[in-house]
């Protein structure tokens, strides 16, 4: 009897599987790739990968019975207040559009399924972290500001992630405040981090000529000086950002700061 039940769960696992897989391909790969994405790839998509799709939605959703109910509820009745994906991505790609009559609730069920157990992949997962390592290299590298550290974040970049996100629930005169306060600040930066990178590289010359240290004490002290008028720009840019939110919209946005 033990051997029976064994069989038939193991049958139905390979049922579930084969028709989730089948049914992926079918209905969803058109626009999704199913492969890890690459830098190479990128440009041609149409849509996120699916690998980015499932991690974005089990980052935010808990649960299996939770994750196949979004699923369910949004490919049926897509909005943008209800993507896990982030605005930007949500802006350059478009809202999926309603799949009522393209696929079956039975279809979906399988669909579901096979995407809660196989994505995201460890191998995208990798990936996304050695990408997002590389990007933090880089910012650091090319910040303007004294003091660089997730205690001090970008309030620019974090309502640009999530500007449309039901859960913040940024009002129509919020939205428009903070253009204004992104539009004020990103021209500021802009300005001050042309004057820097120039000035460190007309350092960084004199340090490969063989100049003495002396020489470039002006520059060092005028970086510093735009460095420090930079940081101020960021600070003014969080607290003006903080004025206009709700303490839950801070929340989450800044779930750490609790």
């Amino acid at each position: 009897m033990k051997n029976i039940v064994l069989l038939m769960t193991v049958a139905g696992s390979f049922v579930f599987a084969s028709n989730g897989e089948a049914l992926i391909k079918e209905k969803c790969a058109t626009c999704h790739t199913l492969s890890i994405p690459t830098m190479e790839i990128l440009p041609s998509f149409k849509a996120p990968p699916m690998d980015a799709v499932m991690f974005h939605m089990k980052d935010v959703i808990k649960g299996e019975k939770n994750l196949k109910a979004f699923i369910a509820d949004y490919v049926y009745n897509p909005d943008v207040s209800k993507s896990v994906c982030e605005s930007n991505k949500v802006q350059k790609f478009g809202v999926m559009p309603s799949q009522k009559g393209k696929v079956t609730q039975e279809e979906l069920a399988f669909i579901s399924d096979y995407m809660i157990a196989t994505y995201p992949r460890k191998k995208f997962i990798q990936n996304l972290k050695e990408i997002l390592k590389n990007d933090e290299i880089t910012a650091l590298r090319n910040s303007p500001f004294l003091i660089n550290s997730e205690n001090l974040p970008h309030m620019t970049k974090l309502l640009i992630q999530n500007w449309d996100k039901a859960k913040l629930g940024l009002s129509d005169v919020q939205k428009s405040q903070l253009i204004v306060i992104r539009k004020n600040t990103i021209g500021g930066i802009k300005k001050l981090k042309k004057q820097i990178k120039f000035l460190e590289f007309e350092i960084a010359e004199a340090m490969r000529d063989r100049e003495s240290v002396e020489s470039v004490e002006k520059e060092v002290e005028e970086v510093a000086k735009l460095k420090t008028e930079a940081t101020m720009i960021h600070l003014k840019c969080i607290a003006n950002t903080m004025a206009v939110l709700k303490d839950k919209q801070v929340a989450f946005l800044l779930p750490m700061w609790e």
